[in-house]
């Protein structure tokens, strides 16, 4: 068990599947959150979720939220800027706000590409950029992209969302170099096929075989990502920084 006790994360898609899980289990060891969702609503009852996950620490876990959209630079500004005069300070960023719109290639429309991008990429680089200043001046962060093992094989029909995953960990390596003299790591973490709503449209037959193809035998639930995400947010990861985890029950090297 890690202590995040007086630390600060920001979640972005905190609202569901994996950013959810993630922002429960950084609660649940004691840091505060900024939950960042598409509508407020949807980010408010990650945040009182969080409150409530906090309970019994010995400083109290508190949690604000924010609703807009990620690939806009004044909403990463923003929420930094909010997160900062209402937590206190930002230890660490979690970047995990994506989307989907699968099609193959002949059929994937230029604004199917472009979306994914600006949400998947382009979002994390706005939230990346606004957060390493206060960072850069605490001397202190921690920094972890969600990106998905589609980024290190690709997946067919998923030319956009494979791209922008794996712009996200080359961004990560990049980061993690420039970074690291001023403590501050970052590093990515590569799901495999999850149980969250954007895998929920897979039908069950279609499921099932590829839970037999996984050497673990079934797809992995978001509480899983998150143990992984919450450990490289610790103190504990202090050394690990450039790293991309991949978290798949063995998919990919299979």
């Amino acid at each position: 068990m890690t202590d995040l006790s007086g630390r600060s994360a920001i979640v972005t898609g905190a609202s569901r599947g994996i950013g959810r899980a993630v922002a429960l289990a950084l609660a649940r060891q004691g840091a505060s959150l900024a939950c960042v969702a598409t509508t407020l609503e949807n980010a408010q009852r990650t945040a009182d979720e969080c409150v409530a996950a906090g309970v019994g620490h010995p400083k109290p876990v508190r949690a604000i939220a924010f609703g807009g959209d990620v690939s806009k630079s004044e909403t990463a500004h923003h929420v930094v800027e909010e997160t900062i005069a209402k937590l206190g300070s930002l230890d660490v960023l979690v970047n995990n706000a994506g989307i989907t719109r699968d099609n193959v290639l002949p059929r994937l429309h230029d604004e199917d590409f472009d979306r994914v991008i600006e949400v998947n990429l382009r979002g994390a680089f706005l939230f990346l950029r606004a957060a390493v200043r206060p960072m850069m001046k605490a001397r202190y962060g921690r920094i972890i992209q969600v990106a998905s093992v589609v980024g290190l094989t690709g997946n067919a029909g998923q030319a956009n969302y494979a791209a922008a995953k794996a712009g996200l960990i080359g961004m990560t390596k990049a980061a993690a170099k420039e970074l690291a003299s001023r403590n501050i790591t970052v590093n990515a973490v590569a799901p495999g096929f999850i149980e969250t709503d954007m895998t929920a449209a897979v039908r069950e037959k279609a499921a099932a075989e590829l839970a037999s193809r996984i050497p673990l035998g079934r797809v992995g639930k978001p509480e899983e990502v998150a143990d992984a995400v919450a450990f490289l947010a610790s103190e504990r990861a202090g050394y690990i920084t450039g790293h991309t985890l991949v978290v798949d029950g063995g998919l990919s090297g299979a």
